[in-house]
């Protein structure tokens, strides 16, 4: 084998070992952050699979449900018949409109003992961002007035 050769392989082998630890460094990294959005309904339903995903849950807060303590923060979060405990311990404090009634969005994981624990949570006031509501008169439509032709025989 000519030193060219060797070379050339040893080179290829390094970039195939490089290119091998960048694609397990990204595959891992995707799967760490990865979560699945569930209803509290189906965070119930899973049983087992629960446990061990990273997951997102939704719901409103219920009223006087929220205990804070610092940047921790307890409280429940309510869809339809269905209810949820959240325990959140973060390092920001949660946003200003996480209130009774907002509707919030925690991510986190589900513990055996029926607490989501949640890492994130993201809250908005539903009467903040609604659609403002437009006050008109009630018109009746008028048909835009037509023009007469531009008759050329009328010199």
């Amino acid at each position: 084998m000519s030193p060219q050769t060797a070379k050339f392989l040893k080179f290829g082998g390094a970039m195939v070992i490089i290119l091998l630890a960048l694609g397990y460094l990204a595959f891992t990294g995707v799967q760490e952050s990865k979560s699945y959005y569930v209803t509290i309904k189906e965070l119930r339903g899973m049983r087992d699979g629960a446990y061990s995903k990273r997951l997102r849950v939704a719901g409103n807060v219920r009223p006087g449900s929220i205990k804070r303590s610092g940047t921790n923060v307890n409280f429940t979060l309510v869809e339809s018949d269905q209810i949820l405990n959240v325990v959140y311990n973060g390092t920001e404090p949660p946003p200003d409109t996480f209130k009774d009634n907002a509707q919030a969005l925690a991510e986190g994981k589900f513990g055996r003992d029926g607490v989501f624990y949640a890492k994130q949570i993201q809250a908005k006031c539903a009467s903040k961002y609604a659609p403002q509501q437009q006050t008109t008169p009630n018109m009746t439509a008028v048909p835009p007035a037509t023009a007469p032709a531009n008759n050329s025989s009328q010199m």
